[in-house]
């Protein structure tokens, strides 16, 4: 098989919960640990840093991953959902995982996803751990898929925890508050390893400390330890939270024995982009109009988005709205600029939700809008309407985003 046939194996013949949703959600890590065993352990061949969250897991992996770059590691960096090719989610050093490497591990283990009938990411994340061992990275920033205690990714004992923050998402999975949700993410502590947590939440405070205690574990809170805020080139507002995780976890990988300088760690977020190649967080894609990309797609990571659109300069503003069909409309609604022009779109995934029946729930609520056929038929409309002292927005999914980025 050639690159392209083998990601279409991968994405059409195994369940997949980027696509399909609850029915590629797996309950234990009995496989992961199979698969593991069966590859002879490759993450036992690297250190690693595992991170998670409800929002800014994905900035945070990137935002460290680039420090530690800068610090002169040869950094493994594993990260999903990807938003144009598969290979965004395993890089070193922000460079992707070559389409040969890709090609040949599925031919070699191929009979044995299928004859244990893997989850496309449970096979992913082999995949990753195999790679980095293989190009015998210093550290890996491992990012967590969903939840935690049950991820695939956590069959690792990290040199350091970081959980950003606990919020509202997958509750079907996670539980439905927000303690709940925060004692799956707290699986990821293990004994005698520090963690950092990213904000300090009444609700879920406790569950952390307690979680820790009962590990061994070194807990700091970063938002009460950290005050000092660096430039980024990640320009969100939202950042400034996800910088005060970064810095924390700097200082404590420091006191584990890493060398990890206050030039290093300036210039590493300062260059996020170029050094890991993220996309989709607060993205300008154009000016004249200014056309915004962003992938948050939550209630908490949307009201900071939204908050940061108001403070734009613009005549009219324009959003570019698409959402997957477990999305919480509710939870969300109240957060959307009433005075915008909405332009919804079906997101090009199976989870997709239908533009039409977005249009019933905003026109319900008395927001303008239409519907349209796909995201780039929006975006083309919402560019045909705009003066170039409008704004554009594009988002609510990371898959809308993917399609026009």
């Amino acid at each position: 098989m050639n690159y392209e046939d083998t990601i279409h194996w991968m994405f059409q013949q195994l369940p997949m919960y980027q696509n399909k949703g609850a029915s590629a959600f797996k309950k234990d890590l009995t496989n992961s640990l199979k698969l593991d065993s069966y590859l002879n352990h490759p993450h036992r061949k690297f250190r690693s840093i595992h991170v998670a969250g409800t929002n800014g897991k994905g900035s945070t992996s990137h935002m460290l991953a680039s420090v530690l770059q800068k610090a002169g590691y040869k950094v493994g960096l594993y990260t999903s959902p990807h938003l144009k090719d598969f290979r965004e989610r395993i890089k070193i050093n922000g460079k992707e995982v070559s389409k040969h490497f890709v090609i040949g591990f599925m031919q070699r283990h191929k009979s044995f996803f299928k004859e244990n009938n893997l989850s496309f990411f449970e096979m992913t994340v082999g995949m990753a751990f195999d790679y980095f061992a293989k190009q015998n990275v210093d550290i890996a920033v491992i990012e967590v898929g969903l939840g935690g205690r049950l991820d695939s990714t956590n069959i690792i004992t990290p040199e350091l925890s970081v959980i950003t923050n606990i919020g509202f998402d997958h509750i079907q999975f996670l539980g439905d508050t927000l303690e709940k949700i925060a004692a799956e993410k707290a699986g990821i502590i293990k004994y005698n390893v520090p963690v950092v947590i990213g904000e300090t939440l009444t609700e879920t405070e406790q569950v952390f400390i307690s979680k820790a205690k009962m590990n061994n574990s070194k807990i700091y809170f970063a938002d009460q330890l950290i005050e000092t805020i660096y430039e980024s080139d990640l320009k969100g507002v939202y950042q400034k939270h996800n910088m005060k995780t970064v810095v924390q976890s700097v200082e404590v990988l420091n006191k584990l024995g890493y060398q990890i300088s206050n030039s290093n760690l300036k210039s590493g977020l300062s260059n996020v982009v170029d050094n890991t190649g993220l996309k989709g967080r607060w993205q300008i894609l154009s000016e004249q109009p200014k056309i915004i990309a962003d992938t948050a797609h939550n209630k908490e990571g949307l009201r900071y988005t939204m908050q940061q659109l108001q403070s734009e300069e613009f005549n009219k503003l324009h959003i570019i709205f698409g959402v997957v069909k477990d999305k919480n409309l509710e939870s969300i609604i109240d957060i959307l600029p009433k005075e915008a022009t909405y332009y919804l779109c079906k997101p090009n995934v199976e989870r997709g939700k239908n533009a039409e029946e977005l249009k019933s729930f905003f026109k319900a609520n008395e927001l303008k809008c239409k519907s349209y056929f796909n995201v780039n038929e929006a975006l083309e409309n919402a560019k045909s309407n705009a003066s170039k002292n409008d704004v554009i927005y594009v988002g609510g999914s990371t898959f809308v985003v993917a399609e026009i980025i």
